[in-house]
């Protein structure tokens, strides 16, 4: 890996490894430039992704092309309501020695594609915890490390919810985004129709590797912050608890829970890399308001008053802003 002498000189470098990713992703995926854009940026912030939509949107293909130009290791579980922790995480087996071994899961890879996670039972999902959290597992008492980077990368589905156990809001709040996907545009479909109806495979090429990766997510954290961003960040976090000194209007009416501290640490850190990302070395309101949406959307909870208006998360989130 290139040593830089500077970190404006490694700021510029991730700036182009960055449009050198897009570039490649795009090669499969067309359009969905904002979701590539937050899931590459929860990659560079350490972060977890939780990807939302129908069938059909492309969820686990985005996933397999960014891991794919991404030279790491890449495992996909399919959650089913049959899965087991151990299916997870791994389990200790006897070897032909009669001894006992570890065999690793797939949760042992850089990139872990949790497919469909809401379809299987919570003692399933928080298999996930520890490992997201903590970056390691503990089977039969002892510890063991994952490797580095570590992303969780989940899809779920929104609209099938028969035999599907929802997330806990203590795992929810573990994923840095919740990443909403919309149908493609009637241009955007036409080339993926086009693209995806011939014989041509489109192969990519890998653009950083582990160890790249893993100085980009130090130079995140070492980018400065003014103290009016932080301030902005803190306050907008406060605004959506409510019946509290900060809180906002639409708060006291319409939620039942505002978001915690994690949210604000999120704010800060996506907001710097977001800034990198478009050729800055330090981040501004703007930001913090760019990365706002999907940081926030998971983590406040509506109440009665809010659903039977008809108001979503998104809408007062964006009224807050």
């Amino acid at each position: 890996m290139k040593q830089f002498t500077s970190d404006k000189e490694a700021a510029d470098a991730l700036h182009h490894a960055y449009q050198e990713l897009t570039s490649e992703i795009s090669k499969v995926i067309v359009g969905q430039e904002e979701v590539v854009r937050l899931v590459l940026t929860a990659v560079f912030c350490q972060g977890h992704c939780l990807l939302v939509g129908v069938p059909g949107l492309a969820k686990t293909l985005l996933i397999q092309t960014i891991a794919s130009s991404l030279d790491m290791s890449f495992n996909r579980v399919q959650f089913t309501p049959d899965l087991m922790p151990t299916d997870i995480v791994g389990a200790e087996t006897l070897d032909k020695d009669r001894n006992f071994k570890f065999v690793t899961g797939p949760v042992f890879a850089n990139i872990v594609l949790a497919d469909e996670i809401n379809r299987t039972p919570p003692k399933t999902q928080a298999a996930l915890l520890e490992a997201m959290q903590e970056h390691a597992v503990t089977v039969a008492g002892k510890r063991y490390r994952l490797p580095e980077p570590f992303f969780v990368l989940a899809t779920q589905n929104p609209i099938e919810q028969e035999g599907t156990y929802p997330l806990p809001e203590a795992q929810l709040d573990r994923f840095m985004f919740n990443i909403k996907l919309d149908y493609p545009s009637y241009e955007s479909e036409l080339q993926i129709v086009k693209n995806t109806t011939g014989v041509r495979v489109n192969e990519l090429r890998k653009v950083l590797h582990a160890e790249e990766i893993l100085a980009f997510q130090q130079l995140v954290r070492r980018v400065p912050v003014v103290d009016n961003v932080v301030e902005y960040a803190v306050k907008l976090v406060h605004k959506t608890r409510p019946n509290t000194p900060m809180s906002s209007t639409q708060a006291d009416q319409f939620l039942e829970w505002g978001a915690g501290p994690r949210a604000s640490q999120h704010l800060i850190v996506g907001a710097k890399c977001n800034a990198i990302l478009n050729g800055k070395y330090s981040p501004d309101i703007e930001d913090v308001q760019a990365v706002a949406l999907p940081i926030l959307r998971h983590r406040i909870v509506r109440n009665f008053k809010a659903e039977a208006e008809g108001l979503t998360e998104e809408q007062l989130i964006r009224e807050l802003l």
